[in-house]
């Protein structure tokens, strides 16, 4: 029995990167030898066990063969005899199929270090064809390493698979775990750039792609296309340390601009509720989380005004809040507010430009969170309203709380 640590944890080490998890391949064993000697097995499709002591998964050396389409459609196969090299064959990318024995030493059947070395990311053999996860995968890779390109063959590869149907068959969970992996990474617009060049993004987020060719004013916008602008604000958002929530948000502000009349181009009258109806399909569709739902849809239909709120006053001010829920939830309305900020430095030659928004918004929350609800509601009490006319009075002691906060 030969143990190889293997994966990720050996490219990252090359890489010079901090390894945080440990992968390991068990050669020449059996499941009761792994057991007998401790181990916890947790594998439903195949052989994997827990070290009894570090916790980190050990699987058996296994082959796959591909039986349907789809991420599930696959038959395996673990045995003793199944060498270290067939089980990196199986792997997606050269970089992942490199692994390290006992000693140290480097077994690299695929040239993964040469590739490292290269900045390029390269399937590993035309089994790569067998799971459409992949090519999701290959994108978030190309997010996390900015700077390597991915190789022509491998483009082509993906091509295929798309054009065969493979993407199609794909369950939405994972499309929904690898997209926001992808959107966390150092630069998430690699991730849509390599979706789009592959056709993957038409057939997994059509909204999204058709933003390509799409344009705006460009005295708003100098980058003018409203799918180079869409990469910019993910981007910024990346250099923002936005959370997910607020880089699916950037994702979705925009998406009713690829539905815009022709005869009103490049002007996008009435987008924002567009964008709302399509982020709200795709929410259903990929079963997108709640929290980056909600706040998604805020953005889509806010933003305009937010950018536009140095221009309210005091009573618009406060109904801005109000149905932005910002009262009841004002960790959420600070999301927004970075969502809005990403989105208006996400503009050609504007990404160092301040966003002053942000604050006085904050600001006057601020000032009209300092108003008591249960004195007013008491002094409507005594006037003998109730229901809708408290909301009423709060609403309107909110306006002055505003109102004197920007004339101070």
């Amino acid at each position: 029995m030969q143990t190889y640590m293997v994966g990720g944890a050996v490219r990252d080490a090359l890489l010079g990167l901090p390894v945080n998890d440990r992968d390991w391949v068990v050669v020449g064993a059996t499941p009761h030898e792994m057991i007998t000697s401790g181990y916890l097995p947790v594998g439903k499709d195949f052989p994997v066990f827990l070290h009894p002591l570090t916790k980190e998964e050990y699987a058996l050396a296994r082959t796959e063969r591909k039986t349907a389409r789809g991420y599930h459609g696959f038959a395996f196969h673990a045995a003793p005899d199944v060498t270290l090299e067939q089980d990196l064959a199986r792997r997606d990318l050269t970089i992942n199929a490199m692994a390290q024995d006992e000693a140290g030493r480097l077994i690299d059947p695929y040239h993964g270090q040469r590739d490292l070395q290269a900045r390029v990311l390269r399937h590993v053999t035309r089994a790569f064809r067998e799971d459409p996860v992949r090519i999701l995968r290959v994108a978030r890779f190309a997010a996390r390493y900015a700077d390597f390109t991915v190789a022509p063959e491998t483009v082509t590869l993906m091509r295929e698979m798309v054009e065969a149907g493979e993407v199609d068959a794909l369950v939405a969970e994972r499309v929904w775990q690898e997209l926001a992996r992808g959107l966390v990474e150092a630069r998430p617009s690699r991730m849509f750039e390599v979706l789009r060049e592959c056709g993957a993004l038409a057939r997994l987020l059509p909204e999204v792609d058709r933003l390509w060719g799409v344009a705006q004013r460009a005295d708003y916008h100098p980058e003018v296309d409203t799918g180079v602008h869409l990469m910019l604000v993910l981007d910024m958002a990346a250099r923002l340390e936005a959370p997910l929530p607020v880089r699916f948000a950037c994702l979705m502000h925009d998406l009713g601009k690829g539905t815009t009349p022709p005869d009103i181009l490049p002007r996008h009258i009435g987008h924002e509720q567009r964008s709302v109806n399509l982020l709200l399909q795709v929410c259903e569709r990929l079963r997108v989380p709640t929290e980056c739902r909600e706040l998604a849809e805020v953005v889509a239909r806010e933003h305009g005004n937010i950018h536009r709120s140095a221009s309210l006053g005091a009573a618009a001010l406060v109904r801005l809040l109000e149905r932005c829920d910002a009262f009841r939830k004002p960790q959420r309305f600070e999301l927004a507010l970075l969502a809005c900020e990403c989105d208006a430095r996400g503009r050609g030659g504007l990404q160092e430009s301040p966003y002053p928004q942000r604050a006085s918004l904050l600001a006057a929350l601020h000032a009209a969170q300092q108003v008591s609800t249960a004195d007013v509601a008491a002094q409507a009490r005594e006037q003998q309203l109730e229901g809708p006319r408290i909301g009423e009075m709060i609403h309107q002691a909110r306006v002055r709380a505003v109102a004197a906060a920007l004339e101070g």
